[in-house]
Parts: structure tokens; C-alpha cells; sequence
């Protein structure tokens, strides 16, 4: 049996929703894999708790859960106040878990890498913004570098691009990578308004209360540009070509309806380009998918068109894809 050990960083819905994965599976990680995984931190925006023998994850959660923030946890443990780069090399994991919304995560995954540590993200814009230093750095370490979870939550698109398609070559993919902006244009559709629509949303959760990161097709762009850096080469996001929702009225909707089809916010990723942008499908088509699902069609040279569809929001489903490869990575140290 190989104990693994784990920083978590941020501690909201999907931090949340992983630590109860590590839970309820434990058993089964120890029986298939010979993994015992102990989380040594957990932070969120209010402090670090740190405990070198182990943190009681559902002491954890019953802390968040009832208080809202880990630093009201003084029972046995110590909060602190450390930045997460000062974190990393203070607790020193086997493998750094980034939940958070950080945007500028960049220096402290960079910093976790030197240092040696596995790192798993869910956290968009490091990889947006920075794909080439961070992937190439982790390569030249031999240190594993995963987000599968940055892309469609749990549906393993990246898994599938960087390791099941290597005798192909990929043409093009086409993909609705935001579930937001489909809610929103689907009750559209029901004769909602865009701002009755984004406001069912928000109070479903679905959105923020910024919701710019959606409806102007950034979170879509960001996904979009990792894709491409997966599929082709390294691209940033400012070389990305998007345009959200924000402009789409209920006339164009009806318009769309009428012509037998429906609007959807979709991402185009080719060699050396990325668009994203709304538009009109065919209600046939298989990128007309609706409620939390996402879709990617991806055309290769082997393979023709392949379909990849699932679910590409909501806790559970976005831990999924930490928890996998949170797996792959204490499996690669296992053998190291």
C-alpha cells in the first residue's frame, strides 16, 4: 500500500464535493489501485489548516459547512496564514490540488513543480495564460501535471487527446463548453427574457453574481484555448477570438426557432486558431445539447468524427475528473 499525500486549495463546491469522493472511496482506492490517499491541508480564502499526521476530512466539511470558513477550525488544529507558494514548500505534498478560481495561480503551480510536487487543477487560466511553461516544466521534471477537470468537469476529453489519439491526427473540434450560457439561451427559448433567464441562473447557482465570465464567453474561451494546446500546440488566450451571448435578444432566438433550429454558444478550435462565438444549429445536430451537458466533436484523420458528451458542470461531476486524476498521478508515484 503507497500513502499518498495531498494539499488542497480551495474549499468551495468542488473542494468540497473531492474531499467527500476521497472519502467515500477509500476503500475502494486501497483495493484497486494500492492507494491510501492523506490530505495534509485544506485551505480556503479565510486560512490553511495543517496537520502533519492527517486532517479529518469530514471534520472538514462539518466545519465549512456549518461556519463557511475553515479559520472558525481551532479545535487540535492550527490555522495559518500563508500565501499558497509558502504553503507548498512548508507542507511539502506528494501532490497539490488547486480548486480555487485563482487567476493568477500561475507562480505557485510553477512553484509546486520546482518543488517537486504533483499538481492537479481544475483552474482555468493558469493553463490559458501559461500552458507551454507549465506542461514543459512539469516534462522536464517527470512530474505529473493533470486537469482534466479544466475542460467538460468530468467528461475525459483531455485524457483522450493526450493519451488515447496519439496515431491521429486532429482536424478540427467543434464543442459547447459552457453550461451556463445553454441554460440561459434554453429558457430563452421558452419565452424568457435574457435577464429573467440569467437570473434563474444565479439563483440556481449556475452563474455568479459577476456572471461576465460566461455570458461574454470567457470561461468558453478559456477551454477552448486549452483544447487547443492539447490538440495542436501552445496558444494563450489572448490569440483567441471570442464573443459571448450578452448580444443575443429574444427576436433572434424566435428567428432561430423558427427556421427549425437553436442557438448555442460554440467553440471552434482549428490548427493556429480559436473562435468562439454564438450560433445557429440545427436542432439535429449533436452540439444542440441542453440543461448542465457539454459536447465536443472532434474530426481526426484515423478516426473520422468522434462524439464526446457529458455532463461538463456541478460539483460532483467536476470532482470526478480531480479525483481521477488525482489516481493517475499516485499511480505514477507509485512506480517512481
Amino acid at each position: 500500500m503507497k500513502e499518498i499525500t495531498l494539499s488542497i486549495f480551495g474549499f468551495g463546491n468542488v473542494g468540497r464535493a473531492t474531499a467527500r469522493v476521497l472519502l467515500e472511496k477509500t476503500g475502494f482506492f486501497r483495493k484497486k489501485y494500492g492507494l491510501s490517499f492523506k490530505v495534509l491541508s485544506v485551505a480556503d480564502t479565510s486560512g490553511l489548516v495543517w496537520l502533519p499526521e492527517g486532517i479529518d476530512l469530514r471534520e472538514a466539511l462539518l466545519v465549512k459547512e456549518n461556519f463557511g470558513r475553515l479559520s472558525a477550525w481551532t479545535n487540535d488544529y492550527e490555522v495559518y496564514n500563508m500565501k499558497p507558494g509558502e504553503a507548498i514548500e512548508e507542507v511539502n505534498p506528494d501532490i497539490v490540488v488547486d480548486v480555487t478560481n485563482d487567476a493568477n495561480a500561475f507562480p505557485w503551480h510553477l512553484r509546486a513543480i520546482r518543488n517537486g510536487s504533483a499538481l492537479v487543477t481544475s483552474n482555468k487560466p493558469p493553463l490559458a495564460f501559461h500552458y507551454s511553461e507549465l506542461v514543459g516544466e512539469a516534462e522536464r521534471r517527470g512530474i505529473p501535471y493533470l486537469f482534466e477537470a479544466t475542460v467538460m468537469a468530468g467528461t475525459p476529453v483531455i485524457a483522450l487527446l493526450r493519451e488515447n489519439l496519439l496515431g491521429d491526427r486532429v482536424e478540427s473540434i467543434e464543442a459547447v463548453l459552457n453550461a451556463t450560457t445553454t441554460f440561459i439561451l434554453s429558457r430563452m427559448e421558452e419565452g424568457k427574457t435574457f435577464e429573467e433567464a440569467l437570473r434563474e441562473a444565479q439563483s440556481l447557482g449556475m452563474a455568479e453574481r459577476d456572471p461576465s465570465g460566461d455570458v461574454l464567453g470567457i470561461d468558453a474561451g478559456y477551454k477552448a484555448t486549452i483544447l487547443h494546446c492539447v490538440a495542436f500546440h501552445p496558444m494563450t488566450f489572448g490569440e483567441a477570438e471570442v464573443r459571448g451571448i450578452d448580444g443575443i435578444t429574444p427576436e433572434l432566438v424566435r428567428e432561430a426557432t423558427s427556421h427549425g433550429k437553436t442557438i448555442r454558444l460554440v467553440a471552434t478550435v482549428e490548427r493556429g486558431k480559436v473562435k468562439v462565438e454564438p450560433r445557429e444549429i440545427p436542432l439535429e445536430s449533436p452540439l444542440a445539447v441542453s440543461s448542465n451537458e457539454n459536447v465536443a466533436l472532434i474530426k481526426t484523420d484515423l478516426l473520422g468524427e468522434l462524439l464526446v458528451k457529458g455532463a461538463g458542470a456541478g460539483p460532483r461531476e467536476t470532482a470526478s475528473g480531480v479525483v481521477s486524476d488525482i489516481v493517475k498521478a499516485g499511480l505514477v508515484l507509485r512506480e517512481a
